[in-house]
């Protein structure tokens, strides 16, 4: 998965997270910020590594 993918993949779910917010399905949309914020951590950590 490239790079390109990883983000567009991680901003769906963010963007699934904010609706679920809206929508009341506050599990749910706490879940999906949690898997993005996770996601996006260890992308950024393993661009630092590679450095």
């Amino acid at each position: 998965m490239t790079n390109v993918q990883k983000d567009i993949l991680n901003g769906l779910a963010f963007i699934t997270g904010i609706v679920g917010f809206l929508s009341g399905e506050f599990i749910i949309s706490s879940l999906l910020f949690a898997t993005t914020t996770f996601a996006s951590n260890i992308n950024i950590n393993r661009k630092n590594q590679k450095d």
